[in-house]
């Protein structure tokens, strides 16, 4: 790509480089006009000859802008200077260079064409005239075509490294689009982590502290100490978990740091019993069926286990204590996938739950649930019973047992 080309009103100012090439070319035949050996028959240039040779030399300015028309122009103001009998090698310089941007500026096509036409037509003209010209006609056209083929060469060079250039390009834009989509992965995952655990965690808190203080605060002459202690041993529990689960989810962002990865285990099928226990501590009721050895990938386990995770943490937020639970884990041997389904018949006793339905709204609980069946490939279903009270999440993760692969 040359410099820009300037426009004033409907003309094309040429930049300066082009500018400089034509008057470069033209103390060149201008040399050529006054130094070299005339040729039999003809005479140095005489006013109307170097008029007609410095507007030869000057449309090589818009060589790259008007490639075909400097090439025709230069072909046109060439025919009377020759006619005149002006030294005829005067304008060689001005017309390899109008042959050399024809090509280079391509087609192809084009390029044969107009070459092969001016060659038969000079070959025509010079045959007609004078047959002892032949030697001269093979000359002159060997370097046309040498010439062209230059310039062809040169125009596919350049191809060539634009092209390699736009691929670099693209190549990087590549790699950075998809660094920047793991990025947002990543933060995406470690967010749903984040909501699931703490979320889990502090609903399990709050719960179980409800309970110590209605403890205290019931009958304060006829104090369960035992009930009380376990209530924060409770608590003191899931703190614990929570601050492990935490270490390893914030593990991830600093794996880069210290040149190792400490990400640790995934949370799988192995947990769930530690979710069912947690979930009693604060007053749930869990009936925990997994099916026998199901051993499924580290991936499909974590989704499953982050399910029924969020699953057990909505029932005992908005059913309260009391609330019986559900959780079914089994393998679909013709699906080919994990079923995960977690149900529970809402408030203890047929009470009003803690949110209204009505004024219940779908925020990123059930659409991380959602993102987690989706990122293994798997759907997931979550709503209000419609045969009985309470609220029912079921997933389907495909996935091949592990001991069949």
């Amino acid at each position: 790509m040359g410099p820009p080309l300037s426009v004033q009103g409907r003309f094309v100012v040429p930049p300066g480089r082009d500018l400089a090439l034509a008057a470069a070319v033209t103390a060149m035949s201008a040399g050529l006009a006054l130094l070299a050996e005339v040729e039999v028959g003809a005479h140095r240039p005489d006013l109307p000859g170097w008029v007609l040779l410095v507007a030869t030399c000057t449309a090589l300015a818009w060589r790259r802008p008007a490639p075909m028309a400097t090439f025709a122009a230069v072909i046109v103001l060439q025919l009377p200077y020759h006619a005149l009998q002006n030294a005829h090698h005067a304008p060689v310089p001005a017309t390899v260079v109008a042959v050399y941007s024809l090509a280079f500026a391509g087609p192809r096509l084009r390029t044969a064409l107009v070459v092969g036409g001016l060659l038969g037509g000079l070959m025509g003209v010079l045959t007609t005239v004078d047959m002892s010209r032949v030697m001269d006609i093979l000359r002159i056209s060997g370097w046309v075509i040498a010439v062209a083929l230059f310039g062809e060469a040169a125009r596919v060079h350049r191809n060539y490294l634009s092209a390699i250039v736009e691929r670099a390009e693209r190549a990087e834009r590549t790699r950075e689009e998809t660094a920047a989509r793991r990025v947002a992965e990543e933060r995406l995952r470690i967010a749903r982590d984040l909501h699931d655990l703490l979320a889990h965690s502090i609903t399990l808190i709050g719960v179980q502290t409800s309970v110590a203080a209605h403890l205290v605060v019931s009958d304060p002459d006829r104090l369960d100490r035992e009930a009380v202690a376990e209530a924060l041993d409770g608590i003191a529990g899931t703190c614990r978990d929570a601050r492990a689960e935490l270490r390893t989810t914030l593990q991830v962002l600093r794996a880069g740091e210290g040149g190792k990865d400490g990400t640790g285990p995934l949370p799988g099928l192995a947990g769930l019993d530690g979710l069912a226990d947690a979930a009693q501590s604060g007053g749930a009721r869990v009936e925990l069926a997994v099916g026998a050895e199901l051993e499924v990938p580290q991936a499909v386990g974590a989704a499953a286990y982050r399910i029924v995770q969020q699953s057990l943490t909505n029932a005992v937020q908005h059913a309260g204590p009391g609330v019986r639970v559900l959780v079914e884990v089994g393998y679909d041997e013709d699906a080919k996938a994990l079923s995960v389904r977690v149900t529970d018949d809402g408030p203890a006793g047929g009470g009003q739950p803690l949110v209204p339905a009505g004024a219940r709204r779908e925020g990123y609980g059930i659409a991380g649930m959602r993102e987690r069946a989706r990122s293994v490939g798997g759907l997931l279903d979550a709503g209000h019973r419609t045969a009985a009270s309470g609220f029912a999440v079921a997933a389907v993760l495909p996935c091949a047992r592990e001991a069949d692969t």
